[in-house]
């Protein structure tokens, strides 16, 4: 029923427009029967709660932001998964924004939290502009972040340990055998990707007696498509590498294709780590 108010329910119940509210935002004690009477009435008349002038009017919500920087990477998933489910154990709704590698809509979406009153924000994103970030932490937002952000009163962050990651790749790879080996990094813009890159030097270096060749590290943008794309480069080399270690499985999923379809087996001809 559209133009239902809270004062029919109010005037069909035979309380306040204030019980009402109470009943709805569970802020105060009701009776039983008094709120079983409001339930009542509200599914009668069919009244939706105005989320939005809720907000207004308490200055916050129950709703906490996620920003990610990829929907499509399969890292993602299994966070994004485990957020919401907490945040409804406790009663929380989650609204997820996409920025797709673009920092442009960074401020974009910090604004969105910000109009929607957010009590918290989650920032699972490569990288993001400090002056956006405080425009969070100045609201007193609680905000964690994973790899970017200072630790602060109203933030905290996660940090993945990278460098372990990549040097026991590399020191898998070693293992086999394997002397010339090819790194496919992320942007050198993101932190993440630095961290991994330079992981990826000391390993080598610390090996550079035993290495046929300088390490070669080949640019790419974290997704699929730029793994089949310099892969695709490696692969017209003089002296070509035995095997690749890709900063994430998306491009080692590229690296794969693209070795595929130039016929080459792996780990037969060519070993993959991602």
């Amino acid at each position: 029923m559209s133009g239902v108010r809270i004062k029919d329910v109010a005037k069909l119940s035979g309380v306040s427009t204030a019980t009402v509210s109470h009943v709805i935002n569970k802020t105060r004690y009701v009776s039983d029967e008094t709120k079983r009477r409001v339930l009542g009435a509200i599914e009668n008349v069919g009244y939706t709660p105005n989320i939005h002038a809720r907000n207004l009017a308490s200055g916050q919500s129950r709703t906490l932001g996620l920003i990610i920087s990829d929907i499509t990477n399969p890292f993602f998933p299994d966070l994004v998964k485990s957020i919401q489910e907490r945040a409804l154990e406790l009663g929380y709704d989650v609204i997820v924004l996409n920025t797709n590698y673009e920092p442009a809509r960074d401020a974009r979406y910090v604004q969105r939290l910000l109009e929607l009153r957010v009590l918290g924000a989650t920032i699972l994103t490569t990288e993001m502009d400090l002056s956006v970030i405080e425009r969070l932490s100045s609201r007193e937002i609680a905000v964690v972040f994973l790899d970017i952000g200072k630790v602060g009163p109203h933030t905290s962050n996660i940090r993945v340990n990278y460098e372990k990651g990549v040097h026991e790749a590399v020191e898998h790879l070693l293992e086999l055998g394997h002397r010339q080996i090819a790194f496919i990094s992320g942007p050198v813009r993101f932190k993440s990707a630095q961290f991994r890159r330079q992981a990826f030097l000391e390993t080598m270096t610390s090996h550079r007696a035993s290495l046929h060749t300088e390490p070669l590290i080949l640019e790419g943008n974290f997704k699929l498509e730029s793994g089949e794309q310099v892969v695709g480069e490696m692969l017209r080399l003089k002296s070509r590498p035995t095997a690749i270690l890709a900063a994430n499985d998306l491009m080692a999923v590229g690296a794969l294709r693209e070795l595929r379809r130039a016929g080459l087996q792996v780990p037969k001809d060519v070993s993959v780590v991602g």
